[in-house]
């Protein structure tokens, strides 16, 4: 009968294993770029693509146009830039503005929405550039 006991601990750490597993598939998954992300579509247009109206933006401050993926501020009236909205560190999409900072919402990475640049990780890359101008009242990137 000692073969019974061996087999029962055996079938124990088999699944003592497989929790583990299971574990840590979870908490990569709560890693993963699959909710709230842009996927596997590039960070920035690669054709111009119409943004919105330029009246959206403030002047002295941005706007994020999250189904575009872009972060458009507004420097100085009639003066746009524009930055991909998606984060450089895991791809999500940032998902609001509080004051001149962009907050990316898997692992909170800020960036500065008048340069794109990192104010806080994990994300270490700036927001891409994208190059932005304005027709007819309306904000094209790309």
């Amino acid at each position: 009968m000692p073969s019974q006991p061996a087999a029962r601990r055996t079938v124990l750490k088999g699944a003592a294993a497989l929790a583990g597993t299971v574990g840590a598939g979870a908490a990569l998954t709560a890693c993963s770029t699959a909710t709230d992300s842009g996927g596997r579509t590039p960070a920035t247009p690669t054709a111009p693509v119409e943004v919105g109206a330029a009246a959206e933006v403030p002047v002295g401050g941005a706007k994020l146009f999250r189904e575009k993926k872009l972060l458009v501020s507004c420097p100085a009236e009639g003066q746009y830039k524009a930055f991909s909205a998606q984060c450089t560190h895991a791809g999500c999409i940032l998902d609001k503005i509080e004051g001149d900072e962009a907050n990316c919402p898997c692992h909170k990475s800020r960036f500065d929405v008048g340069t794109g640049k990192v104010l806080s990780g994990p994300a270490s890359d700036p927001l891409p550039a994208v190059p932005v101008r304005v027709e007819g009242g309306k904000l094209i990137a790309g």
